[in-house]
């Protein structure tokens, strides 16, 4: 059968081209979405920095601790309490140590560069990462310091996590690509940092290991990078493509898949009248089958082939495009080498395309090559019969499952919604399932569109409705990728729109304050800023300092987040939502905890702090809490402790004027307050939407990434696709011509029906999307209170006029190019 296969793949071109371009794409996009995520194991290695130079480094770290799994920022207990003291001492009677401490420190009016973080260091370590003077002295007494972007004897306001004080400039550094350095005199940067990042050593590296034991990492060669700030900050940046990656590869590849095994199915539809005319002659159904199978495995290895090249083509240019959308840091690259990395992505998109195409025609194939000739030839002639047993068992399941998930989402675990690698698959769920069932909704849908025109003279109307009743399964072909391309805008959009709305109105539910300082090219608010703002009269403020809570747990160290607070400030200035419990009983000795730690009111949590300390403290409060805003609450004891969990800095200061006091005064003296300290004071209102703004952005580019990859695939297919329906009906446009339409008249019945197609998969589009968006009211109002619901209809609307414009223009030119040909030529011709 195979030379037949070659000859019907010549013959019917046109058909085989739309599969050929459909899975050609498909499988491209498969592949640079893999070479991409391939890419995230095999990140560019970077040398030593900050230690470059050093022979050895002795390195506090916990191996078990997973980056991924914590906020950026945020230290291991081991990282956290640095190098032991007694460790220190230990190493400096071996011979040569230099101690690294290494905290936040910036000068005032000096902004943050991106990716570089602003760090303060002792003068002594600074030869170890290549510094250099390029003017003055290094600093010796506890009031100078050396930095970049200065000059020798300006004096300068140097903002720490405690304080802002006032140095002298004795030496002007050379920039370096990895930080943002100020460097103190080793007195002084043991006064503002007590904990030791780090040690250099100059003994036998075998004597380091035997002294230090479990203790801490000894660092020798590249692996002295795991000391340097820069190794954190590429994680940081490249967080954002390591979670956006997976889920725009799933959605993108299954839909692509769906829509190519779609394409591969229908092509077989449309040839009932050969198959007819194959059992007619004497071939048996295998021989049929294995002649549909050969035409897939012909196209699905070429087509395969190229979308590989094209896939390892267009990964740089995808790469280049989230580079300019933000997503990506700019060092990320596409290896470009015939590594494992990259032969391992495209062998697998060559698979898994060809195995789409021989599992999409081998579905149909077995139906085609079931029936006897002669029933065969009366099947050629109809096409009502558009749902085969296999795919409605399969759609109902699959229905059944999204509406599971949907309830499931909604009822039982709501905290769904907030993890788009998670929710987002179960978005695609009913949506799949109801482009599966289309050919049984097509006739009462059609009849429902229709109803309105029975009214209309003339026989157009009648025309296009008969005509798209008489085709379901022709109709749900072609209104599958509508359905897609909408039902994904909708769901996707509307979905991210809600949360983001409510994410909204929680936080403005829960600041009571007036006004807010929030970091202004700083990494957060220092103590001393607060102190000053605490000293304005006729304010109440509250500045949570993030740290750790390190929680003993039998089965190891419970690694969470928590707030210092002022206890008496708390209630004041933040609206909590309080489940059990009272927050006017956080003590020293207590802690306010979320729900989503399972603790009980009354239980006593053993916990490690930052700096190495133990406490027991008892809950005495559960407060509601949504992922990613699980954080206790600790009294303003432990405040020092965040030097070591984290950068000592707060992230915020929220304040809340008395009713007798004067606005305008508090709000001269407030700006004063914060003068050259890097911060900037919003009101509360104001600040609510820049507080949202960057998640919003977050959340804009994964619509933009997943969406736009996801619908253009689906514009294709609706060209496609309608493009090999209109080809296989010349017959069709040679009745019309003969029984006396005119050309225009015939390419308005295309047209008309076409919109039909259209107006059928925006009905389905939307009871898919319907489905979603309650089930994620459900889920929103459990953990946000009522929210409504919000479509942003503009995007919307264009998505689906552009799908209008694509099915018509499908439709449309390959009829009039059909209709060149005489009527009579027309009616005998098949391709």
């Amino acid at each position: 059968m195979t030379p037949i296969a070659l000859a019907t793949l010549r013959a019917r071109w046109v058909t085989f081209v739309s599969t050929f371009v459909a899975l050609t794409l498909s499988v491209a996009l498969v592949s640079a979405m893999g070479l991409m995520l391939g890419a995230t194991f095999n990140l560019p290695e970077r040398g030593a920095e900050r230690f470059n130079t050093a022979p050895a480094v002795v390195y506090a770290t916990d191996v078990t601790w997973d980056p991924a799994l914590h906020d950026p920022g945020t230290r291991s207990l081991a990282a956290a309490k640095g190098v032991d003291k007694d460790l220190v001492a230990t190493l400096q009677g071996q011979g040569r140590t230099v101690v690294d401490r290494s905290f936040y420190a910036q000068v005032s009016g000096q902004r943050m560069r991106p990716g570089l973080a602003p760090l303060g260091h002792g003068w002594s370590v600074a030869e170890f990462g290549g510094y250099t003077l390029a003017a003055g002295r290094a600093p010796n007494a506890a009031d100078e310091i050396a930095t970049s972007g200065a000059t020798v004897g300006q004096s300068v306001t140097v903002l720490t996590a405690e304080e802002s004080r006032t140095y002298t400039v004795v030496g002007v550094t050379k920039a370096v690509g990895f930080e943002q350095a100020v460097f103190f005199a080793d007195a002084e940067a043991a006064r503002l940092s007590p904990r030791v990042e780090a040690v250099v050593s100059f003994a036998p590296v075998d004597a380091l290991w035997a002294t230090v034991g479990e203790k801490a990492l000894v660092l020798t060669g590249d692996d002295r990078h795991r000391a340097d700030p820069s190794l954190a900050g590429d994680r940081d940046a490249i967080d954002n493509t390591e979670t956006l990656l997976p889920i725009t590869a799933s959605v993108a590849g299954f839909v692509s898949i769906f829509v190519v095994a779609s394409t591969f199915a229908f092509a077989v539809v449309q040839r009932r009248r050969e198959v007819a005319l194959l059992r007619t002659v004497g071939a048996t159904p295998k021989q049929v089958r294995r002649m549909l199978l050969a035409e897939a495995g012909l196209l699905g290895t070429v087509a395969s082939l190229l979308g590989c090249v094209l896939g390892y083509v267009a990964a740089p240019l995808m790469t280049d495009w989230w580079i300019r959308l933000g997503i990506s840091p700019e060092w990320f690259s596409v290896d470009g080498s015939f590594s494992f990395w990259v032969w391992g992505p495209l062998v697998a998109a060559f698979v898994v395309g060809l195995t789409v195409a021989l599992l999409g025609v081998w579905a149909a194939s077995l139906r085609a090559a079931r029936v006897r000739p002669v029933d065969a030839l009366r099947e050629a002639s109809a096409d009502t019969g558009g749902m085969t047993r296999g795919r409605l068992v399969t759609g109902l399941v699959g229905l059944t499952i999204g509406l599971v998930a949907v309830a499931l989402v909604g009822f039982v675990a709501p905290d769904l919604v907030l993890i788009p690698n998670a929710y987002v698959p179960i978005l695609l769920v009913p949506i799949l399932a109801l482009a599966l069932l289309a050919p049984v909704a097509v006739g009462p849908i059609v009849k429902l569109l229709t109803w309105p025109l029975g009214r209309l003279k003339g026989a157009g109307a009648m025309l296009v409705r008969e005509g798209t009743l008489s085709a379901t399964r022709r109709t749900a072909a072609t209104a599958a990728p509508v359905l897609l391309t909408l039902g994904l805008s909708l769901s996707l959009l509307g979905a991210t729109e809600t949360v983001n709305e409510a994410r909204d109105t929680a936080l403005r539910s829960e600041v009571k304050a007036d006004y807010v300082v929030y970091p202004d090219g700083t990494p957060g608010v220092s103590r001393a800023v607060v102190d000053r703002i605490k000293a304005v009269p006729g304010v109440d403020v509250i500045a949570p300092i993030m740290t750790m809570l390190y929680i003993e747990e039998p089965e190891g160290l419970d690694e969470n987040d928590g707030q210092a607070v002022d206890p008496a400030e708390l209630a004041k200035t933040v609206e909590l939502p309080v489940a059990e419990g009272s927050l006017a009983d956080l003590t020293d000795d207590t802690v306010v905890v979320p729900d989503l730690w399972g603790k009980d009111l009354g239980e006593t949590l053993n916990i490690q702090m930052g700096d190495g300390t133990r406490v027991s403290l008892k809950v005495v409060a559960i407060v509601k809490a949504t992922p990613g805003n699980d954080i206790a609450y600790l009294s303003m004891k432990y405040a020092d402790t965040a030097k070591y969990a984290r950068t000592g800095l707060a992230r915020r200061a929220q304040i809340k004027v008395h009713p007798d006091a004067d606005r305008g005064a508090v709000d001269a003296a407030l700006k004063q307050a914060i003068g050259g300290s890097g911060a900037r004071l919003w009101a509360a209102s104001e600040w609510v939407g820049n507080e949202t703004a960057e998640a919003r952005k977050i959340n804009s580019l994964r619509q933009q990434v997943v969406l736009g990859i996801v619908v253009l695939f689906c514009f294709i297919a609706i060209v496609n696709t309608l493009m090999m329906a209109t080809a296989d009906r010349r017959r069709d446009l040679a009745v019309l011509r003969l029984t006396g339409a005119t050309p225009r008249q015939a390419l308005r019945v295309f047209a008309a029906e076409s919109l039909l197609v259209c107006a059928v998969g925006f009905t389905l589009a939307a009871l898919a999307a319907l489905v979603n968006l309650i089930g994620l009211r459900f889920a929103l109002t459990a953990l946000f209170g009522s929210t409504p619901i919000v479509v942003p209809w503009g995007p919307v609307a264009l998505i689906g006029a552009i799908s209008v414009v694509l099915a018509l223009l499908g439709t449309v030119l390959p009829a009039a190019l059909a209709l060149r040909t005489p009527s009579v030529e027309l009616a005998g011709v098949r391709e």
